[in-house]
């Protein structure tokens, strides 16, 4: 299992490129927004 703070980096990765001006291909966003939940989501599962 990750620790907290690789998956805090993976998580904020993953959110400074969703929010990037490069990343307006509409399939590669909606990639980066499935990740970015399911990340969300162990953070929120685990209480970190």
């Amino acid at each position: 299992m990750r620790d907290e703070e690789e998956i805090r980096e993976q998580y904020e990765f993953l959110t400074e490129h969703l929010e990037s001006e490069e990343m307006n291909h509409e399939g590669v966003r909606e990639m980066f927004t499935y990740y970015k939940r399911a990340i969300g989501w162990v953070l929120e599962e685990e209480h970190i």
